[in-house]
């Protein structure tokens, strides 16, 4: 898909933990991409289109402000560019490029497969910037903020964030983990690199029946939540058993089950956004037996 004029564009995603420093490369490559390569650069930041108040990771509301930024972007793509230059272009002059800079922490990786997949539909380019910061220098950034995110969310998107793989998903193999968001001259080549090899090689489209695999993949991912629940169940129900016999006073068994309750509903998104992916990039998905959960829910 080319903008109005013939010009070019790519999705850039940038990735990382809050205040890793996403929003400082976003402003430096506003700054560096009109001058060095003549390109428009636009950004597009999740945390000013979410509000800080919305529903947590494991929230169908949060699902759905989600699914509104992807449609919000789908309307951006298909309206005529907004920084073009007034009037009827010079004669024998080429579009500029527009590079739409998505700011969020994309810490699943089913989150930014879903925008390949706007990418591939209207064929696009695509790449990803990964921010690798540690986590305790992320905590200390973020306690400086007006509106600082949770310690504990932090900590725990932390355990589940998932780099950029292009050995195991050929779809990420445009990406770059950075160490600074500062856009140093080392880093500044590679960025500008990987955005140029991007734009030249457009995500084709899929011409198979989507309708059809998007059915099937439902229904497959439906079946491995489900009976992976089925079995927390299980789990749950002898552990409950277990503590009583050992007559476990009742005040304690009510925190053993609001534990093991939340412990299971960690389980079962991870689950969801695993099989997900799995399902639509063709990966086999796991068997999750009961020793398996009884060591996620149990550990």
């Amino acid at each position: 898909m080319e903008r109005s004029g013939g010009g070019r564009v790519v999705l850039c995603l940038l990735c990382g933990l809050p205040a890793a420093g996403k929003s400082t490369l976003s402003r430096a490559l506003r700054r560096l991409l009109p001058p060095r390569q003549g390109w428009d650069c636009a950004v597009l930041a999740y945390d000013e289109l979410i509000p800080q108040e919305a529903p947590g990771p494991a929230e169908p509301g949060w699902k759905r402000r989600r699914r509104e930024v992807l449609r919000h972007l789908e309307r951006l793509l298909r309206a005529p560019p907004a920084c073009a230059e007034p009037g009827p272009p010079e004669p024998g002059a080429a579009a500029r490029p527009l590079c739409i800079v998505l700011d969020d922490n994309f810490y699943y990786r089913s989150m930014r497969y879903e925008v390949y997949q706007l990418a591939r539909k209207y064929s696009l380019s695509f790449c990803q910037l990964f921010l690798e910061c540690p986590l305790e220098q992320c905590l200390q950034r973020n306690r400086l903020r007006s509106h600082p995110v949770p310690d504990e969310t932090i900590r725990l998107m932390a355990t589940r964030i998932e780099l950029p793989d292009p050995k195991k998903y050929a779809w990420e193999q445009n990406s770059l983990v950075l160490k600074s968001p500062e856009c140093p001259s080392e880093e500044e080549y590679d960025i500008i690199n990987l955005l140029a090899t991007a734009l030249e090689n457009p995500v084709k489209q899929n011409e198979e029946n989507t309708e059809q695999k998007e059915a099937d993949r439902v229904a497959c991912a439906a079946s491995t939540v489900h009976q992976a629940d089925q079995t927390c169940r299980r789990v749950i129900s002898q552990t409950m058993k277990e503590a009583k016999d050992k007559n476990v006073l009742p005040s304690e068994m009510k925190s053993l089950a609001e534990e093991l309750n939340k412990l299971k509903a960690a389980f079962l998104e991870d689950l969801r956004q695993e099989t997900h992916l799995n399902n639509q990039t063709g990966q086999q998905n796991h068997s999750f037996d009961p020793a398996t959960i009884n060591k996620y829910i149990l550990k």
